[in-house]
């Protein structure tokens, strides 16, 4: 069960959408984050870490979108899956190959 989200949506989406025009702006580029995060009452690495999210999702930052991490993630629980299931396979078909040598009485 994840944890417990300190900040709501609306203020996550408000303060990141402030803080990325802000960022756009030549002259309120430089402390722009701080400044936005200690005005709306959030932690500054919080905000940067949304407004990194942000641009990445937007395609502006290199990196993982959060749609392609989604994607990877289930991929990848698809594939712990069914290599769990071909080791179950691969058990169950020795086993049965070992009976079938078995001298019958």
């Amino acid at each position: 069960m994840p944890a417990p989200k300190k900040y709501p949506d609306e203020l996550r989406e408000r303060a990141t959408r402030l803080a990325v025009e802000a960022r756009r702006d030549p002259v309120g580029a430089v402390g722009a984050i701080r400044r936005i995060a200690g005005q709306l009452g959030i932690h500054p690495e919080a905000l940067r870490t949304w407004v990194k999210k942000a641009e990445t999702d937007a395609g502006e930052r290199p990196g993982t979108t959060s749609s392609d991490a989604v994607r990877i993630a289930a991929l990848e629980r698809e594939n712990r899956e069914l290599r769990r299931a071909n080791q179950i396979l691969k058990s169950a078909a020795s086993f049965f190959a070992a009976e079938l040598d078995r001298p019958s009485r």
